[in-house]
């Protein structure tokens, strides 16, 4: 498995953008076999899903972040991105990245969650 680290995230107003990244620690090489994915979590409620990124950069978005957030990759720099744009209150929670497979459209994630980063949207 490859171990990935999230930064990016702090505060910002609603209306605002913040980019996060994913990035693979020294186990990076294999970060190019794997599909990624974004989720987030608000204090002791279940992750939600937000966003993934497979091999071959096919992409799937929750229905709360589409056509607000984009999820990129570069494999060259063993870096996976979220791009959030337009963001809410309701956007704040702290975001994990995760390695993982996508099958039949879904995302499952099969890697070890990080400390994550803490997005906070508010006036």
């Amino acid at each position: 498995q490859v171990h990935l680290v999230e930064s990016g995230g702090g505060l910002v107003q609603p209306g605002g953008s913040l980019r996060l990244s994913c990035a693979a620690s020294a186990s990076g090489r294999r970060f190019k076999v794997y599909d990624i994915g974004w989720y987030r979590q608000v204090g002791g409620e279940p992750r939600e899903f937000v966003a993934s990124i497979t091999t071959s950069n096919m992409t799937i978005y929750s229905d709360s972040v589409k056509g607000r957030f984009t999820i990129s990759r570069d494999n060259a720099k063993n870096t996976a991105y979220l791009r959030m744009n337009s963001l809410k209150p309701e956007d704040s929670a702290v975001y994990y990245c995760v390695s993982g497979e996508v099958y039949s459209g879904n995302f499952a994630p099969i890697g070890a969650w990080g400390q994550g980063t803490l997005v906070s949207v508010s006036s």
